[in-house]
């Protein structure tokens, strides 16, 4: 792929990654945000980070099974929206359900499991966020970067918990989304084993 598809690549990935974010904007500018506004947007920017996230585990056997390379070119961009959108919906978390009140946010953390993985899972992606630059590359080495890197697998098993413990048993969705990403883990595992 050319230089110029790849920047045009990742302008799209840009738009279609702020996309979710415009449209909730729009929906709060029209106050349409449903009977519980602070839980429609804790869980679109939850369902968001997700997605974001099976996207960017999805790069890799994607490579595999097609042989493109340009993909790979993505991947670090889905991972760092991914982060941008866990921050965010654990932002509204901390500022709009619980307005920086620690003490009821420890005893969440603690009594509830699907808050309990949930914060595991962000604060697993911190170290991949910060470490995300080709600088930190370079100064950790790329055997260490992968190793941190490796990380991304618990924090998708992390996240499809916090979604599977968080729904109510008629709703279906978490299980679309642990397939997916068992899927994914499946063919890396498969190709690692090769």
């Amino acid at each position: 792929m050319t230089r110029r598809g790849r920047t045009a690549l990742k302008v799209l990935v840009w738009a279609a990654c702020l996309a979710p974010l415009a449209w909730l904007g729009q929906r709060a500018w029209m106050g349409d945000l449903g009977a519980n506004p602070i839980s429609f947007i804790t869980n679109t920017l939850g369902d968001w980070t997700f997605r974001i996230l099976l996207a960017s585990l999805a790069v890799t056997p994607l490579r595999i099974l097609s042989g493109w390379s340009w993909p790979i070119t993505l991947r670090r961009l889905l991972g760092l929206f991914a982060f941008f959108y866990a921050s965010l919906h654990f932002g509204v978390w901390l500022v709009l359900d619980h307005y920086f009140d620690w003490h009821e946010m420890g005893a969440d953390i603690v009594k509830r499991p699907f808050i309990t993985v949930g914060m595991a899972a962000l604060t697993l992606l911190i170290p991949l966020a910060v470490t995300s630059t080709s600088g930190m590359i370079k100064r950790m080495g790329g055997v260490a970067w992968r190793r941190v890197h490796s990380l991304v697998y618990l924090v998708g098993i992390l996240a499809a918990l916090h979604y599977l413990w968080l729904a109510k048993k008629s709703v279906t969705g978490p299980y679309y989304y642990i397939a997916v990403l068992v899927t994914l883990l499946g063919i890396r595992l498969v190709d690692w084993a090769r």
